[in-house]
């Protein structure tokens, strides 16, 4: 599960520094098999997903991994057959994202700067379904739990338990009246919860489109910046993503360096370098494998941060570092597939 900005995060970790991390056992796919209890829950899953981009709704609520907190406020309006969307990041540096179906503006008012791009998956809280449920039972054991409350709603939970060891379980808490998700937990393999998302407060209903309007009216004097992303072909590397992971884009981009010493002093703004990018994802969590020239001033290994696994290595001439909301096996297993084929 992603939020808006987290790939602005996890591009800043890509000149950290790595350390080893413990290994884990690699894991294979198991058969299917349908219950009519796993069907209803498909099926809870399939109004959980159309909720999501169907219904108006506003609301606050709360992300967490570990001891670490952040607070956003989320305002949706489906507007004709337009989505139209707020995401107010309430906690640190102010951050604003206004949406209308696949355009995105991120205003930074610290900054004075409203970067415009494209989005690239459905997975912004609350919507964070991107594959059929048909296809998720593929590789997840679906099945419907207690009901309980959140947010002072009564919800159905649905549990999605992996079929291999190679992606995390899921827990989620729809809205009994409209499907809406409002809350939802990835949970490894010993059944720890690892990150959790949730409403604290939340309206389902008809919304003013006032509210999804940016609060910065006035923005004379502040840089616009569209996004330095460009689809390109990557074949000439060959990526084994798990099973059921699916490549969805190939881009170039470029990205801020936020490594001491990467700041330029004549602009006083991050220095900027060029990856590219191959993402996977088996509709619920993404892997991305980042190419770039390589650097002398990295060392080799792998860091962990809640959900989020990275390994970073060197081949060749190259960089690579693989990212993904998956357990640590399943990064290990993409990193040792890539290769550069060759002519």
């Amino acid at each position: 599960m992603q939020q808006t900005g987290r790939l602005l995060g996890l591009l800043s970790l890509l000149s950290a520094l790595f350390v080893p991390s413990a290994h884990a056992a690699d894991g294979a796919d198991a058969p299917t098999t349908e219950s009519p209890s796993s069907a209803a829950a498909q099926a809870q899953l399939k109004r959980l997903q159309t909720a999501a981009q169907r219904l108006s709704y506003s609301g606050t609520f709360v992300y967490q991994q570990a001891s670490q907190m952040r607070t956003s406020r989320i305002t949706h309006i489906l507007s004709g057959k337009s989505e139209l969307e707020k995401l107010e990041v309430l906690d640190g540096k102010p951050r604003e994202y206004i949406r209308s179906d696949d355009d995105v503006a991120c205003y930074m008012p610290d900054a004075r700067t409203v970067l415009i791009e494209k989005r690239v998956t459905r997975d912004v809280f609350p919507a964070i379904l991107g594959a059929s449920p048909e296809d998720l039972a593929n590789h997840y054991n679906v099945s419907a739990g207690p009901e309980e409350r959140v947010a002072g709603r009564d919800c159905q939970t649905i549990v999605l338990e992996p079929r291999d060891k190679l992606r995390y379980g899921y827990r989620f808490w729809a809205d009994k009246s409209t499907g809406l998700l409002l809350r939802a937990q990835t949970v490894d393999g010993r059944g720890d919860v690892v990150e959790q998302i949730s409403f604290t407060q939340v309206e389902i209903g008809p919304i003013d489109r006032s509210r999804v309007r940016p609060s910065y009216a006035d923005t004379r004097g502040w840089r616009v910046e569209k996004s330095a992303m460009s689809k390109v072909d990557l074949s000439g590397w060959s990526v084994t993503p798990p099973p059921g992971f699916r490549k969805i884009q190939e881009v170039r981009r470029m990205i801020s360096d936020t490594a001491p010493g990467g700041a330029s002093p004549a602009q006083n703004r991050p220095a900027e370098r060029e990856v590219s990018q191959i993402v996977f994802s088996d509709g619920l969590a993404a892997i991305s494998v980042f190419i770039e020239p390589g650097s002398q001033n990295r060392n080799e290994g792998a860091v962990q941060q809640g959900a989020l696994n990275i390994v970073g290595r060197r081949q060749g001439d190259y960089w690579l570092t693989v990212v993904g909301e998956v357990p640590a096996a399943a990064i290990r297993q993409v990193s040792n597939s890539i290769e550069l084929k060759t002519k």
